[in-house]
């Protein structure tokens, strides 16, 4: 454990620093983060309250829909890591983005909407919408119950959402295909074992499970990794897929936190035990290093909270656009 400790020393120094919101900590993150700004609306006097506008509007849907936040970590999530964080995701289109068959059942799209209504009324042509996004999504999970990480800002709009470039892994990818994406984006396998850790609240559909209850590796029985009761609990939501047209059942990545929507390391616990829903979730238990990760955050919450602001931080600045790149969407379904 000795080491997995020390990396965390060093994750946990850097969040400090993140919230301080020091020059240095942009630089350590590299190009993209350096391309960004603290405070980016009120250093530049552009829209000085951008910020409390988006929290404010989030705190109003958090209040009758605790769901806002997984559904826009994921929504998040599937804009960065595939073109960039540049909101091509929020794009319209029968080709977009939006509309692949991996982005199937992203929400929160309402939420973003909103915001940007509100911020052009007071501030027209100023925030894009890829800003809105990372705040907005900042500001939900926090009250979920992680961290308030910072957020630089002074992203742009990208031009284009195609569906044809969304690449986004299944959630039976294995665990070297997962990894290979990970880092192909400038994350490490820390970042990674910590950003699946988003999975501790949401749902999923049963038809991405379904191989784990009845044909795992097309063997045609449970997977021998799922704790045998857990495999019987989930088989009773997700009855096998036999006909076309069959319902797709939604059910709880994190049965501890359920309909409750919250951020915590009971997700880690259920790895240990062999009760992940997903087997993208499971996989960090066949890793040495993956599975030390797992048993340090199942056993410090604060670990995970401040290796997930450091990993949050860093996913916010995968190919951003900057200055004269890309454009300020006036709505961000179109492009202006």
């Amino acid at each position: 454990m000795v080491k997995i400790q020390i990396l965390l020393t060093v994750v946990m120094a850097g969040a400090v620093s993140l919230v301080l919101g020091t020059a240095e900590a942009a630089v350590m993150m590299g190009p993209s983060m350096q391309k960004l700004t603290w405070h980016y609306y009120k250093v530049y006097n552009t829209c000085e309250n951008a910020e409390n506008f988006v929290r404010h509007q989030i705190e109003t849907f958090y209040k009758n829909d605790k769901s806002i936040a997984p559904k826009l970590l994921r929504l998040l999530y599937s804009d960065c890591f595939v073109s960039g964080c540049d909101a091509s995701v929020l794009l319209e289109g029968p080709n977009s983005e939006r509309m692949a068959p991996q982005n199937r059942g992203l929400g929160g799209f309402v939420v973003i909407d909103k915001i940007k209504t509100v911020l052009e009324q007071r501030c027209p042509g100023v925030v894009s919408c890829a800003d809105i996004l990372n705040l907005a999504t900042r500001d939900a999970v926090h009250l979920a119950g992680a961290p308030s990480y910072p957020v630089f800002t002074g992203r742009r709009d990208g031009f284009t959402s195609d569906k044809q470039t969304v690449d986004l892994p299944s959630p039976s990818i294995s665990w070297d295909t997962a990894m290979a994406y990970f880092k192909s984006r400038g994350l490490s396998v820390l970042d990674m074992a910590t950003l699946l850790g988003s999975h501790s609240m949401g749902r999923t559909h049963c038809s991405y499970i379904v191989d784990r209850l009845y044909n795992f590796n097309k063997t045609g029985k449970p997977s021998p990794y799922m704790n045998k009761s857990f495999v019987s609990e989930m088989a009773k939501q997700c009855p096998p897929r036999t006909r076309k047209g069959q319902t797709d059942p939604l059910v709880y990545l994190n049965p501890d936190t359920g309909s409750n929507h919250s951020f915590t390391s009971s997700f880690y616990s259920r790895i240990l035990s062999n009760k992940s829903v997903l087997e993208v979730d499971q996989q960090l238990l066949y890793n040495k290093a993956t599975k030390r990760i797992s048993e340090e955050f199942s056993q410090s919450f604060e670990d995970f909270r401040k290796s997930f602001a450091l990993s949050m931080f860093k996913m916010g600045a995968i190919n951003v656009l900057t200055k004269n790149e890309g454009e300020i969407r006036r709505d961000c379904r179109r492009r202006n």
